[in-house]
């Protein structure tokens, strides 16, 4: 079969949002299967389009032909491109005619500008989880995973994960054996366990109201503590109902996701510095108990708490 791929970049784009995907549906013709790619590089303009780095790439201008997946890259000039009502329409007209249409990275702003994510879970890169929850409240914003499917609509988190969702794409159609060939071609992980938990929690959420950045720093400065909801909206001043709200739309996470970030955050640290058991440090950060605090890192690191001790030894 005939794959037709279209990319969708402007000006400012980064590179990696566009060549890590690509390079994905470009190596499934070595294996030897009744496959062929038909790539295409779009753009409003046409012509040579600048990237961020000043790597340029050649592009087809839109006329909206046909895509079997389409996919809006990301970069810094996705904010200007999310503000482009020609651009915003190209988009949307192909999002509703391609079979199924994604966004690497802060491409979801292009792809949220159409409306077409209202009402759908997305991700984008944590750093920016935030703002696209408030710019658009509609979205169901998960600021942890590495890509999410909402029926034919998908997005990736930052920049590297664009190879995690191309590799999806390919096992949704052919199978995990041809996407794991793929993995082991481009030396990538075939399916990346965890979440975007590999940065700073607090620099991360970067929360825009003061009440819910005073609700954070309690949580951090507590982590023993019971941080229920009620007890966070007492430190915040505001009612567990307006917290809760607040927190969502500011950082894309709820309170509970945010303090179980912040514990296994710390968490993490003390299994570094070696100095304490598993179970004392479940304790010092305020898990229940050990099995609660491993499933936590399973779910935000992608392994439990003793793998990573070991590695880190």
């Amino acid at each position: 079969m005939t794959y037709r791929v279209g990319f969708f970049v402007f000006p400012d784009f980064h590179i990696l949002d566009l060549t890590g995907p690509l390079s994905v549906f470009d190596s499934a013709g070595y294996f030897g299967r009744a496959y062929s790619a038909d790539i295409q590089m779009l753009s409003m303009t046409g012509g040579l389009i600048r990237s961020s780095s000043g790597l340029v790439t050649d592009t087809t201008r839109w006329n909206r032909q046909p895509v079997d997946t389409f996919i809006v890259v990301g970069g810094r000039g996705s904010r200007a491109a999310s503000a482009c009502v020609d651009s915003v329409a190209a988009v949307r007209y192909a999002g509703t005619t391609a079979r199924r249409t994604a966004s690497v990275c802060t491409g979801a702003f292009v792809l949220a500008a159409t409306g077409l994510l209202d009402g759908r879970k997305a991700t984008t890169h944590w750093r920016h989880a935030g703002e696209l929850q408030s710019r658009f409240p509609r979205i169901l914003v998960d600021g942890e995973r590495i890509f999410i499917q909402d029926d034919r609509f998908w997005s990736s988190a930052g920049i590297t994960a664009g190879i995690d969702l191309a590799l999806a794409l390919m096992e949704s159609d052919f199978g995990p054996q041809l996407s794991r060939a793929i993995a082991g071609e481009l030396v990538v992980y075939h399916r990346r366990s965890g979440g975007q938990s590999q940065f700073s929690a607090l620099q991360a959420l970067q929360p825009a109201s003061d009440r819910v950045r005073v609700a954070l720093e309690y949580a951090h400065a507590h982590l023993q503590a019971d941080l229920s909801i009620e007890c966070l909206a007492s430190a915040a001043a505001l009612s567990a109902r307006q917290l809760t709200r607040r927190f969502k739309a500011e950082t894309g996470l709820t309170p509970a996701r945010a303090v179980e970030r912040l514990r296994v955050e710390e968490a993490r640290r003390l299994l570094d510095d070696g100095g304490l058991s598993v179970a004392q440090i479940a304790r010092a950060v305020g898990f229940a108990n050990p099995e609660r605090m491993r499933r936590a890192f399973i779910r935000r690191l992608g392994h439990p708490p003793q793998a990573l001790r070991r590695a880190s030894r």
